[in-house]
Parts: structure tokens; sequence; C-alpha cells
């Protein structure tokens, strides 16, 4: 276990908080998104937050336990379960108990349980699968190390944002460049938007006359 650390300042979490991930993915250069099978229990779920990350063995969430005990609020449990799809290793009462340390949510690559109660919940959990079948707890893991979660690298303290469309990770010594650029994306998409409305086409305002041509289309 290493213990948990502040990496990116407030300022530049709170930045995030309201850009979108497919936003945030486009300023990384279509890099850092997670599995497209990792998605909310509930599509209204967001969630903005540094990574505690977690690995857990082979159908068993003692690790888990011990990451939500170290937990502060605000963290986001990222958790790797090691390729363990069929076991719902995060459930009911553990989302309560992370509810009431005021944790940012929950992101794992692996299954949980108790699935209309965590939709319902105001924790953002965003999983790879559901299942009814529990975890064990007797089997060591690791807390606050690099992790692999839904196929893109994870150290602690990364931030990690979602929305409805998924998971998106900005390494901690970038959170500021990337930052800027996400809102730059945003701005020039609010642009876009505007010289539609105004008669323009999608065509000609992304370029693209001339690019089929270039890459062998014919029309």
């Amino acid at each position: 276990m290493n213990p948990c650390c502040d990496v990116i300042p407030k300022e530049i979490i709170e930045g995030y908080r309201n850009i979108p991930v497919a936003n945030i993915g486009d300023a990384r250069g279509r890099f850092g998104c997670m599995s497209w099978m990792i998605k909310p229990m509930n599509p209204d779920m967001r969630l903005c937050g540094p990574a505690l990350t977690v690995q857990t063995y082979r159908a068993d969430n003692l690790a888990i336990h011990v990451a939500l005990e170290m937990a502060r609020p605000g963290d986001v449990l990222v958790i790797d379960a090691g390729g363990i799809y069929d076991t719902g290793l995060w459930g009911g009462l553990m989302n309560q108990m992370a509810r009431q340390k005021k944790l940012g949510g929950v992101i794992l690559d692996g299954g949980v349980r108790d699935c209309q109660e965590l939709a319902a919940s105001p924790l953002p959990v965003f999983a790879r699968s559901v299942s009814p079948q529990g975890g064990f707890k007797a089997s060591p893991g690791s807390v606050n190390i690099p992790v692999s979660c839904g196929n893109v690298p994870v150290l602690p303290g990364d931030l990690v944002v979602g929305d409805a469309d998924g998971i998106v990770v900005i390494p901690s010594g970038k959170a500021e460049e990337i930052l800027e650029k996400s809102r730059a994306v945003v701005n020039k998409e609010r642009e876009i938007r505007e010289r539609i409305e105004k008669g323009e086409t999608l065509y000609n305002l992304l370029k693209l006359d001339g690019v089929p041509e270039s890459v062998g289309m014919k029309q």
C-alpha cells in the first residue's frame, strides 16, 4: 500500500469538471479514453477527480476495502480487476460507505452488483459488467500503484473524468496543459456550431475539400 498524495492543484481539477469527455479526448490527440465497455450505471452520472488506484486479486475485493478505508473526499477509486468480469467486486454496502466518505466516484474494469441501487445513487459508478456473484476477501492486492484500467495506464494521482460517453485519463504532469487544450476544443466546437447555424457546411468548416481524393476516394 502506498499513501495518497495531492498531485494536481484543486483549481485545475475543477477546471475539468464541466468539459465533455469527448472534448478532452480530442485535446489528448484521441489518446487516454478507456474501453467503450466501461460505462456509467446511470447516463446522468459524471465524475472528475484524482485516481486512487487498486489492483485486485482474482475475484477478491479485499484490496478495494483497503482503498476505501484509505480514500479521502474527492478521490476516485480506479480498479483493475485483472480481467475478471463475472464477479461483483463493488456493491451497495461499499457504495454507501463511499458516499459517507464523500468520494468522487468509482471506476471498475470488472463487475459490480446491486446495480439498481448503484444506478439510483448520487455517487458516480462506472463499470464493465454486472454480476450477482460476490467477491472473496482473502487474497492480497495492491493500492496506489500503476494499473491498467479499460486498456489505459493510470498512475496514482492522475485525473479521471467520466460522463455518459465514458472515461478519459489525464496524466497528472500534463493536467494544466491539457486543460487549456480542452478549453480550446470546446471553444472551437462552439464557433463551428454558430457558423453551421448561419448556413455554412461542416464539410467546408473542417476543410475536407480534396481530402477524400488524397486518400483514394473517387466521387
